[in-house]
């Protein structure tokens, strides 16, 4: 959709045109704005690819958790309309206390409870507009291994961004998994994209969360996520492990582990020094 055809899309979708479009940082694939619209609402507008996945991953969280996100105003191929929250960007002390409590209770939403039956989603989903595979699983060290860590790096490979002597200790790491993953008590809802670009924040408080990759799986790799750029720390920790206490090895050994598969992510889209980062991830694990 061409951007000069936004106020003629948005006309169509919901019989008022916006008065203002105004472009915002952070849609990676997409285009998104912000309209403000002649009855006083503001709303969001995003022009992509793949929405639909978006849009089905922002209903199943409002229909199945508390977690805050976006509500859906409108969707349709290459548009996706929501509402606009509040983001002033301050994820200070007091909004990663805030953060750990929704996602602590989002954690506590196990699959069983949600009828979904093991590891993984029902239907694939993406994560930074690239293929997240989530066949069901009975094994969470299966699922990560096969579905997040080796799928990844195939995919890097596959694209020029990854050496191939990288992929070889990659496998080899991905057969002496069971040294560090103990299989979890069940499996939970996760947000799964879990990086400052996606937490909204405005005076303290979480606003919402977006652009979901969810599936179902270990928390571990959600908190693990949220350190790798200095989403949350201790603040966050803090609360969080008062809600759901962490097990023992977690800031020691699985934080560098479950952070390989969003820095194969990065690699995938852009090489570079996610390389070497992944490179030095590798060596912590003595492969």
């Amino acid at each position: 959709m061409a951007e000069r055809g936004l106020g003629d899309a948005v006309h169509s979708a919901l019989g008022a045109r916006p008065l203002a479009a105004s472009p915002l940082g952070g849609g990676g694939i997409a285009k998104v704005y912000r309209l403000e619209m002649p009855d006083g609402a503001r709303l969001v507008a995003k022009l992509g690819e793949a929405l639909d996945i978006e849009v089905s991953m922002l209903r199943y969280l409002a229909d199945n958790s508390a977690l805050p996100v976006p509500r859906v105003v409108h969707a349709a191929p290459g548009m996706l309309i929501t509402e606009y929250l509040e983001n002033d960007g301050a994820i200070d002390a007091a909004a990663e206390i805030h953060a750990a409590e929704l996602l602590a209770a989002l954690h506590s939403l196990d699959a069983p409870a949600l009828g979904a039956p093991k590891f993984g989603f029902d239907g694939d989903t993406l994560i930074g507009g690239l293929r997240q595979p989530n066949p069901w699983t009975g094994s969470w060290r299966a699922f990560f291994r096969d579905q997040r860590l080796l799928h990844m790096a195939r995919e890097a490979v596959a694209a020029g961004k990854l050496p191939a002597g990288a992929m070889r200790r990659i496998e080899k790491l991905a057969d002496r998994l069971d040294r560090w993953i103990e299989e979890p008590e069940a499996p939970s809802l996760l947000h799964g994209d879990m990086w400052a670009g996606n937490v909204l924040v405005s005076r303290g408080r979480i606003t919402g969360f977006v652009d979901p990759a969810i599936y179902y799986g270990d928390p571990e790799i959600e908190l693990a996520f949220s350190t790798l750029f200095g989403t949350f720390g201790d603040p966050f920790f803090a609360r969080y492990g008062e809600l759901r206490p962490l097990k023992p090895g977690f800031f020691e050994e699985r934080r560098g582990l479950y952070n390989l598969y969003p820095l194969l992510v990065h690699v995938r889209l852009f090489g570079g020094g996610y390389v070497s980062r992944v490179e030095s991830a590798l060596n912590k694990f003595g492969v």
